[in-house]
């Protein structure tokens, strides 16, 4: 690797992102076009850092490294450009579910769930999550962060550490408040604008029952017992603000980060115990590209531990089962998947509305009992009538309708990953487990009923001309409901966890156990999934993998 100094820059690195991103003009793209082009058609054979996957993880690590011109860094995607009309519009986002910009999933046949299989999206485009996503800007709970240090052995991961890292990142559009929010980060967050009126209807609702009201959905509200908001969005005019746009483009015209777009990573090579590049396809053809230093795993929680299974890591069992020669036998590595299921209760409108900014403007989060010492469900308020499919079939939806996406967020449900054969293209099986545990019932299904309280009241009334489901179920009914309706968040999260015990597949510093030079960087490797949201702490693990490399590096 070339010696890496910091240069002469007076500027500090907020003020450069902004000034860049405030250059994002014509002649600008240009120059990012024509500078990637050039990269990619003289695409070298080796790099200083490789990183795989430019989801809300991959984009920070990749930025943070190449802010030194002397590192080189290769951010590699599967998917394609970021520049469409349903990536850009905050208001489309439902329009990137289901196409070529999603992995389109579907989870193996779950009998808590009556049988049923779920559709789950994951960003396959540049961005990743954080361009097909809702775009809610969820911190996670005060609880998560210090759970995540304890599990750790590693004060730098806990919730003031954490805290600091969120105001010296966050751009924040809303009421001033200098303990919880940062001013001229990289990230524009605001409340969602001029909200369609039963946004604020439902946090007066929520107050009926005990849930204060807060300025903004992060901060103090997520210190405590939780309490209800209007949602933070990283939108701007109506604009998506995804993680790649704000990390990654204003640097896409310097000669050291080359971005290569529809390459799929199929395999790690090794020399020994140490990762010394990675196997890639890239327009029909095999190519070989070498680390200099280390490789950063990106994929998200369900790629990542896929990669790692057909490299050779992980338990040695299923290794074997499908010929894959063990590098090291990792056992944890696909366990411990978790998510975040919700239900959907649903009113047909009195008079209809039309949604406004990403259709999810306002949100609570509460305890199901009250024995609990942290909020365990959230909803979030949704502007028109959903379902899945199979309610969809059972009840009469409205033309004009609103309703919660109530869900379970501290599951303590855990599912796993299996491979289904030795090739890159051999899908990956996901039991997801969903509701297999009795406490995510129980908590299910007291979110349900609160959902349905909050919505049949008073402040909600003028909005609502009848309850389309659940209605008054009780007791097994209630129950079936819940296996009918449950849907996914898409928060796929701990595949390749943290931690110190025999199960973990990273340490601290988030370095792959046993192996040299290979980290991972994405949700997967959370030790349990965080309280809401996941797009906000996926950022945290790579600002945090982005400190641990600076100071190792020197960059």
């Amino acid at each position: 690797m070339k010696s890496i100094k910091n240069g002469n820059r007076t500027v500090s690195a907020a003020s450069q992102a902004q000034a860049r991103l405030d250059s994002q003009t014509d002649a600008f793209a240009a120059s990012v076009n024509s500078n990637q082009q050039a990269l990619v058609a003289d695409l070298k054979s080796s790099f200083d850092f490789i990183v795989c996957g430019s989801g809300s993880s991959g984009s920070v690590v990749a930025r943070r490294l190449a802010e030194n011109e002397n590192a080189s860094v290769l951010l590699i995607e599967i998917g394609g450009s970021d520049d469409l009309a349903e990536i850009a519009d905050a208001a489309k986002w439902p329009l990137n579910l289901g196409t070529d910009r999603s992995w389109n999933y579907r989870t193996l046949p779950n009998p808590y769930l009556n049988g049923r299989t779920m559709p789950v999206d994951a960003g396959k485009v540049l961005g990743g999550g954080s361009s097909i996503n809702v775009m809610c800007w969820a911190r996670g709970h005060k609880s998560d962060w210090d759970f995540f240090a304890s599990e750790a052995a590693d004060n730098a991961w806990d919730y003031a550490s954490v805290l600091e890292i969120y105001r010296r990142i966050e751009d924040w559009h809303g009421i001033e408040d200098k303990s919880f929010r940062g001013i001229g980060g990289p990230v524009h967050v605001e409340p969602a604008a001029d909200p369609n009126p039963i946004a604020p209807a439902m946090l007066e609702a929520a107050g009926a029952f005990g849930i204060p009201t807060f300025a903004n959905q992060n901060g103090k509200m997520m210190e405590g017992d939780g309490g209800a908001a209007i949602c933070d969005l990283l939108v701007e005019d109506g604009k998506r603000r995804s993680i790649f746009r704000s990390y990654v483009y204003p640097y896409m015209d310097r000669s050291n980060l080359t971005v290569l777009t529809h390459a799929l990573v199929t395999r790690l090579t090794f020399s020994g115990k140490t990762a010394t590049g990675v196997e890639v396809v890239h327009k029909g053809n095999t190519i070989h590209i070498s680390a200099n230093e280390e490789i950063i795993l990106s994929l998200g929680a369900i790629q990542t531990p896929k990669l790692l299974m057909q490299s050779g890591i992980g338990d040695q069992i299923e290794l074997q089962r499908f010929g894959i020669p063990v590098i090291k036998h990792l056992p944890g590595v696909g366990r411990n998947y978790q998510d975040h299921v919700a239900c959907d209760v649903v009113w047909e409108y009195r008079h209809a509305l039309p949604p406004r900014n990403t259709m999810c403007e306002s949100t609570f989060f509460t305890r199901s009992s009250i024995e609990l010492e942290f909020p365990d469900i959230q909803a979030i308020q949704v502007e028109v009538p959903l379902a899945s499919i199979e309610n969809a079939q059972k009840y009469d939806l409205p033309a004009a309708g609103w309703g919660f996406f109530g869900g379970v967020v501290r599951p303590q449900s855990r599912g796993s990953l299996h491979l289904s054969g030795p090739s890159y293209s051999d899908p990956v099986h996901i039991d997801a487990n969903s509701l297999s545990h009795p406490d995510d019932m129980r908590a299910a299904i007291a979110c349900v009923e609160l959902c349905r309280a909050i919505g049949n009241s008073a402040a909600l009334r003028p909005f609502t001309k009848r309850e389309i489901m659940p209605t008054s179920l009780k007791g097994g009914d209630l129950e079936d409901f819940v296996r009918n309706a449950s849907r996914t968040y898409y928060h796929q999260s701990s595949t390749a966890k943290m931690g110190t015990d025999s199960m973990s597949v990273v340490d601290h510093q988030l370095c792959v156990y046993g192996i040299k030079n290979l980290r991972i960087a994405d949700s997967s490797i959370m030790p349990r999934v965080t309280t809401g949201n996941t797009m906000a702490p996926c950022v945290i693990i790579g600002e945090r993998a982005g400190e641990i490399l600076k100071s190792k590096y020197k960059l």
